[in-house]
C-alpha cells in the first residue's frame, strides 16, 4: 500500500507530524508497535517545530525531565543519525548558565546536586570560566554560572525527518496533506479519525496537534488545557569577530537580564527572549487550519528592554542589524509542563502535546509515553506531565491567565514550593476565608487551596522563597511541636474522596488493590492500586462504610486517575462510582489532647474499647453528622473526620472552641510533610509508577492469598533499586529538596525521593531510591546537597516513635500526658 493512501484501520493513529508526534511514532515502533498512522495536515514540521531554535541543555532540577534531556543529547548527538543515516546537524557547543545573585547560586547548586546524581558532565564554574570559553559577554555582576559541555542546539527539522525515516523503516504510516477533521469513539471502543481521505478507525488515538491540540480535543468533549503563546528570536547580520572562530561559542542561558538565550546561528548571532510584560496569548478560540510555516510581525515595543540588555551583555552584536525575526506561537499548559499520558474520562486516548520546549524534552517524553501505551507505566514518574492532573475547573479563562503567568516565569528562578498565585483560588474550601483570617498562606493542589503554613510571630503572610532555611522554618517547627505536644488541626479538604457501592463493590476494589479489603463495617485498610506492570498506580485508603459500600481517600492529584483506573478496569461488575470531593470536606486533629477535644463535643465513646485504631464511625459533632477516622499520618492520636461540606465550618469552630484549652494550633501541609516523613510515611514522592511494591519497600501492604492486577510483576524481587530511609546531617543552612545525588564509597548509588527536616528529632530525614546493597541499617553514605556532600546514615526505623505506640495511645495515659 501507498504510504499516502489512507488505511481503513491501524493500531494507532497520530494526529500531529510534529516533533513530538513524529517522536511518539519514532518510539512505539521501537517499543513494537509498527501498525501506527500518523497524519499530517500540512508537512513535517509545519507547525511549531520548525520555527523553533532548538537548544538542549542538562541544566535542569527535575530529575525525570533530565533522564529525559539526557537521552534526547545522546540522540542527537549521533545515535538517530548513526540509525537512519539521516543528518541531524548537532551542535556541540555546551552551555553556561548564569547567575547574578545567591538565590540565583543556590538554584545551580541545587541543580549540580540532581545533575550529579543523574550522572551529568556538570560544574559550577566562576566568570573566568565563562570568560576563557566566551570572551564576548559582559560579566559585569555575574557571580558563576553552571557548566553543562555536553548541551547543544540541533536542526529541528533535521531531527524531526530524521526520526520519520526511523519510523518509516520500521512499518509506520506517516501520511503528509492529510488533515483530519473529527475524532469520535464508537461504541466498541474504537477511535474513527475522520479526515480529509477517509476514516482510520483504530485501537488508539493520539493527540499530537501543537497549537491545534486543544481545539482537537473539543472535537471528543475534551477539556486539554494550553494556550498559545508568542515568542520572539532574533538573528543578527554577521558578527566579524565571529569570522575567524575555529570552535563554536558556548550558549549562553542569562535569566536575569536578558530573560532568555544567546549563541551562535552559524556566523550570525541569535537572541531569544521571554519578555517579562505583556505576554502575548493567540488563537483563543482555534488556531486557522490553513496555516502553515506561520510567523506573525515582530513586535518591538514589548520585548525591547531585553532586547537592549542583550545588545549591553553581547556589545559585538550592538552596531549589528537583525537579519530575520521570528516571532512563532507556542503551546503553553497552565503548569508550563506538557500533556503527556491518557486524556481524563476516556480509554485510549492519549495526550502528546501542550509542549513548549519540544525539541529539549520531545523525545525522551514521547519514549515514555510510547511505554506507557505499549506496556502499561512510563519509567520515569510520570506526575508531573499525566494530563489529568487538571479538573474540569481549567475552563478556557482560566487556562489563558495560567499560560500568561507561566510564559512570564520561563526564565525565573524555580524555587522549591514556587506557588503560582494567577486565577485563584478556584475550589476554596469551606474554610478558607476563616483560615485565610488567621494566617493561612496556601497552595492549589488539583484546584483546591490548601494551607501551607499560618503566618504567626511577625512573619508576613506571604511565601518566603529560598532554597535555604528561611522564617517558615520556625513557622514551620512550633506547628510540629503543637501536633507533637499538644495537638493540630489541619483542613484536608483537598483529598480525594470517592465512594464505591453496590452488589459488586467488594469484588470491583477486591481485584484492584494490593492490601486485604476492611472485612467489618466501619473498617479501614491502606492499600495500593497498581497496572499490569506492577507499578504504582495510587495510594489510597479504603473505609467500609457499610455492606457492599467503600469510601475512598487519596491525594488529591489523584482523583482523575482514580476515576478512571476503577471505571476503566471495571470488567462487569455492578458498582457505582461516586465522586464526593465536592460534597465533603474533611479535618485532621492530631496530637496528645485529641481525644479531649474531640471528646468535648460528641457523645461518642473515643476510648480504644469504644474507638479502635483504624476503625471508622458516623458520630455527631456539635450536632453535625460526620464520619470519623481513627488514623493518623501525624503518627499521633488523631482523627480523620470527613464532614458534609455546609457542616464543616460548625465542626471546625466547635473544635477550636474546645481545642484552645489545651493548646490547639492550625497546621499546614510543611509541618503534615514533615512529621510524616519522621514517622517514616511513604508519600506520592515515593509511590509513583516507576516502582513496584517491592522497590517501594512497601509489600507488607501486599496480600500473598488474593489475586490483584499486577501482583505477578510487583512481586519480584530482583530489584534494580529500593526506597531507603535516612538521615542526613545538617548544617543550619539548607536541607535539601529532593533529586540530589546518594553516594556510597564514592560511587553514585541513587537519589533522594523527599527530604525535609525533622523539627522533632533535629535531623535532615530523607526518603531516597538507592541500589539495595547500599540500604542496609547503620550504612554511612553522603549526599549531595546544594552540590557539597554532607554525611548520612540508613536507618532501619523510623527517627520518631518507630514502635508506633503513640496512634494508638488509650484514654489512661492520654490523661496522664
Amino acid at each position: 500500500m501507498s504510504e499516502n493512501k489512507l488505511p481503513s484501520h491501524a493500531r494507532v493513529v497520530i494526529v500531529g507530524g510534529g516533533v513530538m508526534g513524529v517522536g511518539l511514532a519514532y518510539h512505539l515502533a521501537h517499543e513494537g508497535w509498527s501498525d501506527v498512522v500518523l497524519l499530517e495536515k500540512g508537512e513535517l514540521t509545519s507547525g511549531s517545530t520548525w520555527h523553533a531554535a532548538g537548544q538542549i541543555t542538562h541544566s535542569t532540577s527535575s530529575f525525570g525531565l533530565g533522564k529525559c534531556v539526557d537521552y534526547n543529547i545522546g540522540l542527537y548527538s549521533g545515535a538517530l543519525e548513526a540509525e537512519t543515516g539521516q543528518a541531524v546537524t548537532w551542535h556541540g557547543c555546551g552551555s553556561f548558565r548564569l547567575a547574578y545573585t545567591e538565590d540565583e547560586m543556590d538554584w545551580l547548586r541545587h541543580t549540580l546536586s540532581v545533575g550529579r546524581s543523574l550522572g551529568f558532565n556538570i560544574e559550577l564554574v566562576g566568570p573566568e570560566k565563562v570568560a576563557e570559553l566566551h570572551p564576548f559577554y559582559n560579566l559585569d555582576g555575574v557571580l558563576g554560572a553552571l557548566h553543562t559541555p555536553d548541551d547543544g542546539h540541533v536542526d529541528p527539522t533535521n531531527v524531526t525527518m530524521a526520526m520519520a525515516a526511523g519510523a518509516r523503516a520500521l512499518g509506520v504510516k506517516i501520511i503528509r496533506r492529510c488533515r483530519a477533521t473529527n475524532i469520535t469513539q464508537a461504541n466498541s471502543g474504537e477511535w474513527m479519525v475522520e479526515s480529509e481521505q477517509g476514516t482510520i478507525t483504530c485501537e488508539h488515538v493520539v493527540n499530537a496537534g501543537g497549537t491545534y491540540a486543544r481545539q482537537m480535543g473539543e472535537w471528543s468533549g475534551l477539556q486539554l488545557p494550553m494556550t498559545s503563546m508568542t515568542h520572539h528570536y532574533f538573528v543578527t547580520d554577521p558578527v566579524p569577530e565571529f569570522a575567524g572562530l575555529d570552535k563554536e561559542l558556548p550558549v549562553i542561558r542569562d535569566d536575569k537580564k536578558v530573560s532568555g538565550y544567546i549563541r551562535m546561528e552559524q556566523k550570525r548571532g541569535l537572541i531569544g527572549i521571554y519578555e517579562k510584560a505583556n505576554p502575548n496569548a493567540v488563537w483563543l478560540d482555534e488556531c486557522p487550519w490553513d496555516y502553515e510555516n506561520w510567523l506573525f510581525d515582530a513586535d518591538y515595543d514589548r520585548v525591547m528592554p531585553w532586547l537592549e540588555e542583550s545588545l549591553n551583555r553581547m556589545p559585538i552584536f550592538a552596531e549589528l542589524g537583525i537579519s530575520r525575526d521570528v516571532h512563532g506561537a507556542i503551546s503553553h499548559p497552565p503548569d508550563g509542563n506538557p500533556l503527556i499520558g491518557p486524556a481524563p474520562g476516556v480509554r485510549n486516548y492519549w495526550c502528546c502535546c501542550g509542549t513548549q520546549i519540544g525539541i529539549g524534552w520531545g523525545p525522551g517524553l514521547t519514549r515514555e509515553l510510547a511505554r506507557w501505551m505499549v506496556h502499561g507505566s512510563a519509567d520515569i514518574s510520570i506526575r508531573e506531565y499525566d494530563p489529568r492532573r487538571f479538573g474540569n475547573y481549567a475552563n478556557k479563562d482560566w487556562q489563558v491567565t495560567k499560560a500568561k503567568e507561566d510564559y512570564c516565569l520561563r526564565h525565573e528562578i524555580p524555587f522549591p514550593h514556587f506557588n503560582r498565585l494567577a486565577g485563584r483560588p478556584i475550589k476554596p474550601s469551606p474554610l478558607y476565608e476563616r483560615l485565610k483570617d488567621k494566617g493561612a498562606v496556601y497552595e492549589e493542589v488539583f484546584g483546591h487551596e490548601r494551607p501551607r503554613w499560618f503566618a504567626r510571630d511577625g512573619v508576613e503572610q506571604r511565601d518566603h522563597y529560598s532554597f535555604k532555611r528561611n522564617d517558615v522554618h520556625n513557622i514551620v517547627a512550633s506547628e510540629c511541636k503543637a501536633v507533637r505536644e499538644a495537638v493540630g488541626i489541619m483542613d484536608i479538604s483537598a483529598f480525594t474522596k470517592v465512594e464505591v457501592a453496590g452488589p459488586d463493590a467488594e469484588a470491583l476494589l477486591d481485584r484492584l488493590t494490593a492490601n486485604r479489603l476492611p472485612q467489618k463495617v466501619g473498617g479501614i485498610a491502606l492499600t495500593h492500586m497498581l497496572n499490569r506492570r506492577g507499578r504504582i498506580e495510587l495510594e489510597t485508603t479504603v473505609v467500609k462504610l457499610d455492606k457492599g459500600r467503600y469510601y475512598l481517600v487519596c491525594a488529591a492529584f489523584f482523583e482523575q486517575r482514580l476515576l478512571d483506573h476503577l471505571e476503566q478496569q471495571r470488567d462487569g461488575e455492578n458498582a457505582e462510582i461516586i465522586l464526593r470531593s465536592n460534597d465533603w470536606a474533611a479535618l485532621s486533629l492530631n496530637g496528645p489532647a485529641a481525644r479531649d477535644v474531640l471528646a468535648a463535643c460528641t457523645d461518642a465513646d473515643l476510648t480504644n474499647a469504644g474507638f479502635k485504631w483504624l476503625t471508622a464511625q458516623e458520630i455527631e459533632v456539635a450536632g453535625h453528622k460526620i464520619w470519623a477516622f481513627r488514623m493518623s499520618y501525624a503518627g499521633e492520636l488523631g482523627w480523620e473526620l470527613h464532614i458534609p461540606r455546609d457542616s464543616t465550618l460548625a465542626v471546625y469552630d466547635a473544635l477550636w472552641a474546645t481545642g484552645e484549652a489545651h493548646g490547639i494550633t492550625d497546621y499546614g501541609s510543611f509541618a503534615m510533610n514533615a512529621l510524616r516523613m519522621e514517622k517514616g510515611f511513604k508519600g506520592a514522592g515515593e509511590l509513583t509508577n516507576e516502582v513496584t511494591l517491592a522497590e517501594a519497600d512497601v509489600l507488607r501492604f501486599a496480600r500473598q492469598n488474593k489475586d490483584y492486577l499486577g501482583k505477578d510483576k510487583t512481586l519480584n524481587t530482583d530489584l534494580p533499586w529500593v526506597c531507603a530511609y535516612l538521615e542526613i546531617e545538617p548544617d543550619g543552612v539548607e536541607d535539601g529538596h529532593g533529586g540530589e545525588a546518594v553516594m556510597l564509597n564514592g560511587q553514585v548509588v541513587g537519589s533522594t525521593a523527599s527530604v525535609a527536616y525533622g523539627h522533632t528529632v533535629g535531623k535532615i530525614l530523607a526518603f531516597a531510591y538507592i541500589k539495595p546493597h547500599a540500604n542496609q541499617p547503620g550504612t554511612e553514605v553522603e549526599v549531595i546537597i546544594a552540590g557539597n556532600p554532607r554525611k548520612g546514615r540508613i536507618l532501619g526505623e523510623p527517627a520518631y516513635d518507630p514502635q508506633s505506640l503513640l496512634p494508638r495511645t488509650d484514654a489512661t495515659k492520654a490523661a496522664a500526658e
